[in-house]
């Protein structure tokens, strides 16, 4: 299958194009520079490639959580794509993105947890946990937005792997909670390749939803949110 995925989530920028089973991409780190990169890169690596946009099966993208104004960018982007190819869109989270990437990048084994914390600002974590299931990271627990103070790890995990811009707050996480993971990494960021790889396993297990249907999440309740500086 061809399937072109990307994501604007954070800080960075990126689009992958899986074709064939080969799996390309391209990512910038530009803050505020989304809407002005998203379609250039995405029309790059399509010709880079070789592939039209009618040659697409599908589109993926990470859905959240994360920034406000990157989900809105990414959502608006796929919604548009999808209606105007009439092909479906497979969401796929930005935590359990991270947490894949963070899987392979410290080769975790069966069974080894991934705890994933992005920056929500207003002195607030996106926390997810996760746990290596078949190669995979599956997730342990609902995805939550809180204080740094209100994080927890499941049971079940006896290796926990830690990284996202959430853990910059570690000195403020629970002993019972950093005690347990080792060398978190907070520059760690969502990448649409590992997005391109979550969402063919979605496809696959008949996840895939209409255009309208693709919709960001973002944790936090919309009447306390409150737009911040490049958010």
């Amino acid at each position: 299958m061809n399937l072109l995925a990307i994501d604007t989530s954070t800080d960075a920028c990126s689009v992958a194009l899986l074709c064939g089973g080969e799996l390309s991409g391209h990512c910038r780190v530009e803050p505020r520079g989304h809407t002005r990169l998203i379609m250039p890169m995405v029309r790059q690596l399509l010709a880079e490639q070789g592939v039209a946009m009618a040659d697409l099966d599908a589109l993926a993208f990470a859905a959240g959580p994360g920034s406000f104004t990157g989900l809105r960018i990414a959502t608006g982007v796929i919604q548009g794509l999808a209606w105007g190819l009439d092909i479906p869109v497979v969401p796929v989270s930005s935590l359990q993105a991270v947490a894949l990437a963070l899987a392979e990048s410290n080769e975790a084994g069966e069974g080894d947890g991934m705890a994933v914390a992005f920056d929500a600002r207003m002195d607030e974590v996106y926390w997810g946990c996760f746990q290596r299931v078949d190669g995979l990271p599956e997730l342990l627990a609902p995805e939550r937005v809180c204080p740094p103070e209100q994080v927890s790890l499941p049971e079940g995990c006896s290796r926990w792997l830690a990284g996202g811009s959430g853990w910059r707050y570690a000195d403020r996480m629970p002993d019972s909670v950093t005690g347990l993971v080792s060398s978190p990494d907070p520059a760690l960021a969502p990448d649409a390749r590992f997005v391109a790889r979550l969402a063919v396993v979605a496809w696959q297990q008949g996840k895939a939803v209409p255009a309208a249907q693709a919709q960001p999440v973002y944790l936090r309740d919309e009447v306390t949110w409150k737009k911040l500086p490049g958010r």
